[in-house]
Parts: structure tokens; sequence; C-alpha cells
């Protein structure tokens, strides 16, 4: 007699139907599992005979086959524990699995504890879009799962529970989790804590609406983090197709637990600076998610940028132009998702003060251009905006009433992404920061003293072809807050001064 029990397997973020296959024959005692397994699916082996020992079954003396199809893909973390287990007792005739319509996934105690897996989101997605009725998760699982429409989500703690119900005993409730969106803007704080620094504010306010990237420089002190820190607060919230993606991300990485089922926040990541390349990009045997790909939907903040290696840095450059990154292995080629918000910060020199009015900066001529030079010009040029920090006033920080709370300005953002999302009905686009080349000369239409003017502003700046692509798109954007269908010269001249940093530290006549 051959056993089949319904589970799911994961490379990525795509999930597929794995089967667990039991067949239990005559022969001296043994228990292999075959089809790819990896140390953790092995080590099933024990925890299995010691949770049909401690709940009152019997572990078959005989020779014990699993077979993991389909075998031609790596298996991997302890999640098949229970389609096994089911697989042994169903096969042995000590507790019949009837239910063909239902998926298995689960860690088990050896007390027969069923514990969290990674990865049920997706799992739970991929399981309704192959047709089954329902699926049975670890208790802490199942409000992710719950989330999704078509499949009953059946919340399980202990390896009895799935007993009773198959045997009949009980009936089970399917798990719904509500979607709700209610970010929680004020654990974060609050834009109008912010003292003076109006030019940059304003900066942030363009780049929220338009999801473009960001460098601050400026000196120690001046509130680049500060500033950086609160941009999750003018974002507009999660719509349902981006709160899924981001939440399945959080899930294959562990990150979700039974009382954060779901991601309800945009994501601000901000890894330190002695982050390595797989921390940040991904990776490792089994690729799993990287900064850059936990930000997605979000901000991923780096700062003091220029203490991050080269490698790190330069890692960038492909993720943030594509809103993908691709990892290569062996045994195959995983993406993951990553349209994100890059925020950076970084003093103008190594000892800070190059661009303070008020302090004496120690570093040498040769000191600047090496410090700066670790930003290459590839990387600088995927920068949307560059924003100029200057030291805060002391009258302004006597001021009593701050600048624009969050709130105000997160009214202006999303009206402009409200007629962002109008604009790219239909399309996988979801702001200006994303138009494709191809999508330009229609979005982006100008007026002709417009024309005339970034003409101009292309050939005495010495701008390439990307620079010149990102400077329309922002002037889109500005466009876009001032609620007008063409740009013009004003939204042009503003789009530009935001690349004026190209040529204050790195242009040809710099020090």
């Amino acid at each position: 007699m051959l056993s089949s029990i319904h589970s799911m397997g994961l490379v990525g973020l795509e999930a597929y139907p794995v089967g667990a296959e039991v067949f239990v024959s005559r022969g001296m005692p043994a228990f292999d599992i075959v089809g790819l397994p990896d140390a953790a699916v092995k080590e099933s082996r024990n925890r299995v005979a010691a949770v049909i020992k401690n709940c009152g079954f019997t572990f078959p003396s005989d020779k014990i086959t699993v077979n993991l199809s389909p075998a031609d893909k790596k298996k991997s973390g302890p999640l098949y524990d229970l389609p096994i287990l089911l697989g042994i007792l169903d096969n042995t005739g000590q507790l019949p699995v009837k239910d063909k319509d239902s998926v298995f996934i689960g860690e088990l105690s050896l007390a027969g504890d069923v514990r969290p897996v990674n990865g049920a989101l997706p799992m739970t997605i991929s399981a309704k879009n192959y047709g089954y009725k329902r699926i049975y998760l670890p208790f802490d699982n199942a409000g992710e799962g719950g989330i999704v429409d078509g499949i009953d989500v059946i919340g399980i703690k202990h390896f009895n529970d799935i007993i009773n119900i198959l045997r009949g005993h009980t009936e089970y409730v399917p798990v719904k989790t509500p979607f709700v969106i209610e970010p929680d803007y004020e654990a974060i704080g609050d834009f109008s804590e912010i003292k003076g620094q109006e030019m940059a504010l304003r900066a942030i306010e363009v780049a929220a609406s338009g999801g473009h990237n960001m460098l601050f420089i400026g000196p120690p002190g001046s509130g680049k983090s500060m500033m950086a820190k609160r941009l999750p607060t003018v974002l507009p919230p999660l719509s349902f197709d981006e709160a899924i993606s981001t939440t399945n991300i959080y899930s294959i990485a562990g990150l979700l637990s039974k009382n954060t089922p779901f991601i309800i926040n945009r994501p601000f990541r901000s890894p330190h600076s002695s982050v390595s390349i797989a921390a940040l990009a991904g990776g490792g045997t089994i690729p799993k998610p990287g900064e850059i790909s936990l930000a997605h939907n979000g901000v991923l903040f780096l700062d003091e940028f220029t203490e991050f290696t080269r490698d790190a840095r330069e890692a960038l450059r492909q993720p943030i132009e594509d809103n993908i990154i691709t990892i290569p292995r062996a045994a195959g080629t995983l993406t993951f998702p990553c349209s994100i918000m890059l925020v950076a910060a970084m003093n103008p020199c190594a000892c800070g003060y190059l661009s303070d009015p008020k302090r004496y900066c120690r570093c040498s001529d040769a000191q600047i251009i090496s410090y700066l030079n670790k930003i290459s010009g590839p990387l600088l040029e995927r920068i949307d905006i560059q924003v100029d920090i200057q030291p805060v006033e002391y009258a302004s920080l006597e001021e009593r009433k701050g600048s624009r709370t969050s709130a105000e300005m997160r009214e202006k953002i999303i009206k402009a992404r409200e007629i962002q999302q109008k604009r790219f009905a239909n399309t996988q686009i979801s702001c200006n920061a994303r138009i494709t080349p191809g999508m330009m000369a229609d979005v982006c239409a100008m007026t002709d003293n417009a024309r005339k003017l970034i003409r101009e502003a292309f050939e005495r700046l010495n701008m390439s072809a990307r620079a010149y692509d990102r400077v329309l798109k922002v002037s889109r954007t500005i466009a876009d807050l001032c609620g007008a269908d063409i740009i013009d010269i004003p939204h042009i001249a503003e789009s530009i001064q935001y690349r004026g940093l190209d040529r204050k530290y790195w242009g040809d006549d710099f020090v």
C-alpha cells in the first residue's frame, strides 16, 4: 500500500506542490527519505518517530521509504514533518487520511506541538492556485495564511488537533485575517519635530511623491538621519497587492509572527555600514532575501554611505534600476522584488565639515577627492535627488513651532500618488520613478519653453541619457504636486537643482 500526503515546497518566492509518498514494507527496520532532502528534512525521521510514540501510536518496525516528489527539486526545512507523519500513520492504517483536497505543512516537536515555518503565505497562495480547498498550518502561521481568500486555513497547535479533525471528533473553523491597513505613523516620529531645513523637506516631499532615490550630504548633526527616519510617516498606505508582496518576502525570511502576521507599514530598513553583500543583496546556500528585498515597497536607508564597502554600494546599481535582484546559484537562479526608495546620507569629507560655514575642514584636497570618489559615477547617476544639508541656525532651534507636520505633507503626497495611479492604471508601474523609457514621451509631455530649458541644461551640464531621464521623471512628479498636466519651466528648473551636487562635489573643477 502506498500513501501520498500533499504538501508544498518553496524556492525563493515561488511555492510548488510536494507529495510526501510513504511506503512501509517488510524488511530490516529502516527509515529512508529520498527526493533531494537537505539535513533538516532528513532529521524529520527522529522527530516523527518520537511523535508517533508520544501520541499513542505504534512506530512500525519495518522498512519505511519516504519520497518527496518531484524528486528533482531540492527540499529544505522541517516543514515536511507533518505530512511524513500522516503518511506513515495512513499507510499503516492507524489514522486514515482520506482528505485529498488538503495540504499539510508544519514542523513537529518531540511532544507533538506544531511549530511555525517560514513561507506560509506564499505556500497558501500557491495551494489555492493549484486548486486545493484546505491548508493545515501551524497555529502561529495561520494568521498570515488567513489573508488569502478561496482556501480554508486551519491553524494547528498540536498533532492531536489534526487527529480529532480527521476522525470527525471536532470541526475546524477556518482562520480569516481581515485586511486592515492602518499604519502606525505616530510611533516613528513627525516632521514637525524638524527645525529649519525647509529646502530639504521640499525635496523629501518630491521624492516621496514619485518614489525617487535621494542622497543627503551635510556635516554631522545637521539632521540627515533624523529626516530620513521620518520618511515612512509621509508615504501613502500600502495597497492590498503591495501589502501581499511585502508580506510574502517577510514570510520566507521568517520575520512574521502570530502577533504581526501581516505587514501594514511600509518597510524602513537601515542596515549598519558593516553589512555583508549577502545580507544586503540576499544569499545563502538556499538564497534568502536581503535588506534590499526586505525594503520592498518601502525605504532602504544607508547612513554613512561611504562607510559601506565598495562591493556593497555597487551591488545596489542593478536592483535600483530594475526593481528586482537576481541571485545566481548552481541549483538555479532566484529573483526577489525590490521596488525601493534608496535614501543615503553621507558627510562631504572625512572630517565632515567641508560644507559647514562655521567650522574648519581639516582634510587635504587629496583626502577630499579620495573620500568623494568612494561614490562611483554610475551609482550617483541612479540617485534622482541630491540634497545639500546645512547646519541649523540657533534661531530655528529656538522656534516653538516646527516645520509642516507629517500629516500635512502626507496629504499632498497621497494626492500626487493618486494622479499617478490613474495615469498608470492597468500597468505594473506604481509611481513616476518607475516610468519605462517607452512611456517617457507620452507621460512627460513638456511645453516648448520647458523643452528648450532642459536642452540647454543637457548640453551645459554634460548630462548622460540616464541623468536626462531622471530629471524628466522628477519634473513629472513636481508637476503632479502642482496639479499640472504638462511639465513647464518651473518644474524643470527645480528638478535640475536637485542634481546640483554633481557639479559641487564631483565636478571637474572641484578643489
